[in-house]
């Protein structure tokens, strides 16, 4: 019978780098849930009184990027989401809400420091969010409504958006260069 010897050669980031290995390296160390939260204020009655009408769904996302270590650095995809039902008497009433803080540990080695940013908020959020979105989507249906399917999300134009508002920011005067 043969031996079976299984090389680690698949991550990129394990162990030492081999000589003349300068080529940029990127590897997901872990993810895990690192906040969870479901709350269903109104219940049963928010679960009795659903509607044929849809109820108003408001999402929010962020991104958020600690160093760890010379090449480690976790990623933090925050996503919350609010669904509101119109009563007949016209109030809105809370159905759901739900919060998640999805973690990843990225390893980098050998990026250029111009892109590390750029792959940190654009590419490691894509690469975490199907997993996010499953667990939100389990979380809204396990709380006994229909599973909250979140709509894929462009990182990438929300990343455009915010370097546009920070340059935008730069070339404004402050108080401080006004004097």
């Amino acid at each position: 019978m043969a031996d079976n010897v299984f090389e680690n050669d698949q991550n990129p980031l394990s162990g030492p780098a081999p000589d003349g290995a300068d080529m940029p390296q990127v590897g997901v160390i872990t993810q895990y849930v690192k906040d969870l939260s479901f709350e269903n204020p109104n219940a049963p009655a928010s679960l009795q009184n659903m509607t044929a009408a849809k109820p108003a769904i408001d999402v929010n996302v962020n991104v958020g990027v600690h160093r760890l270590g010379d090449d480690v650095y976790e990623v933090e995809l925050k996503i919350s989401a609010t669904a509101n039902n119109t009563l007949e008497d016209g109030k809105n009433q809370v159905a759901f809400a739900v919060e998640l803080v999805y973690g990843s540990l990225f390893g980098l080695r050998n990026v250029p420091e111009e892109a590390v940013r750029a792959f940190l908020l654009v590419q490691a959020p894509m690469l975490m969010f199907p997993f996010a979105r499953r667990i939100i989507a389990d979380a809204s249906r396990d709380g006994g409504f229909p599973p909250l399917l979140l709509e894929p999300i462009n990182f990438e134009a929300l990343y455009r958006a915010q370097m546009a508002q920070e340059q935008q920011g730069a070339e404004e005067p402050t108080p401080e260069t006004l004097n």
